[in-house]
């Protein structure tokens, strides 16, 4: 099972009523929630770990994982409200407005941190989760236990205006990144992380650490994979783009069930991933991505929708 640890809230996306007004209607969503729904549907056994709220919105993430057949043994439930992120749309971009204090995700504690079962092979981390408190804490913890012995892969998905102790964020994904074995990032991220300079320079700085495998997401140009092997570039998938709400969500899950499809989901293997299996895992996931940013928000495809 590959489990993924982060944020689940709701997504107040913007629609027209049937009167022409303009409204936000909720839909399930958040970074990692995207990752748990596209990589189950993706075929991949997948389980979810996060505080779910006890209020109706926290009924209706949990109903829209049971939908995608996404595991949630291992989450908590608390008696405080749901996250919720106010969406705006500009020439298909998303720009949010959070609302997180106290609430069921964001109180997440290390002493609500699960023993992970042996069925769990890997661990996916990352989002908006990271920069607060407790909840930020906790999701370190399980993350450098984790890496131990199973695969951990880290999407940082910096949003600055999310960030309010610089520090201790940077401080935090520093020490994330010395535990990852699979890194994703967009050029923004990495300059943010990492300051001015070569991006190049940079994932090479990463691979030092000890990351195994660094995605770069460069949008309309694709992605690219790097290993200490080499590099394999990936052509994004031509398609009119309606929202990119959950596009890196989707991709990274697409990676992920491409890696466990092929049996390279280890640490050892991903040491020595060869450049045609990573070519089809970093394929599927720019089609997976392709279909999700289509349609309205994040509504990733069924594996049947990419055959």
């Amino acid at each position: 099972m590959i489990l993924c640890a982060g944020e689940a809230l709701i997504d107040m996306l913007p629609r027209t009523t049937t009167l022409g007004e303009d409204a936000y209607a909720p839909y399930a969503g958040g970074a990692v929630f995207n990752t748990a729904v596209a990589l189950s549907r993706l075929g991949a056994e997948t389980g979810f770990f996060t505080g779910f709220s006890t209020d109706f919105f926290g009924e209706l993430l949990k109903e829209k994982l049971a939908e995608s057949h996404v595991n949630t043994e291992l989450a908590v439930t608390k008696d405080r409200p749901c996250t919720v992120a106010f969406v705006k749309l500009v020439d298909g971009h998303a720009t949010y407005a959070f609302y997180d204090e106290n609430t069921a995700g964001r109180m997440l504690s290390e002493a609500d941190l699960p023993a992970l079962p042996d069925t769990v092979e890997a661990l996916f981390c990352g989002g908006i989760s990271l920069p607060v408190e407790p909840c930020g804490a906790a999701y370190e913890s399980l993350f450098v236990r984790a890496s131990a012995t199973r695969v951990t892969m880290i999407d940082p998905n910096i949003r600055p205006g999310f960030i309010k102790d610089e520090a201790r964020y940077r401080a935090r994904i520093e020490h994330m990144l010395a535990h990852a074995d699979i890194v994703k990032v967009s050029d923004e991220d990495l300059l943010w992380l990492m300051g001015d300079g070569d991006i190049d320079a940079h994932i090479a700085a990463l691979l030092a650490k000890g990351v195994k495998l660094v995605c770069l997401t460069m949008g309309s140009e694709g992605v690219k994979g790097v290993t200490a092997h080499g590099t394999t570039h990936i052509k994004a998938e031509r398609v009119e783009v309606v929202d990119t709400v959950g596009a890196g969500d989707t991709f990274n899950a697409g990676l992920l069930a491409g890696l466990q499809r092929a049996g390279k989901l280890t640490k050892q293997a991903l040491a020595e991933l060869d450049a045609e299996t990573l070519a089809s895992a970093l394929s599927l996931g720019a089609k997976a991505a392709a279909v999700t940013v289509s349609r309205a928000g994040a509504n990733p495809p069924w594996d049947h929708e990419l055959t």
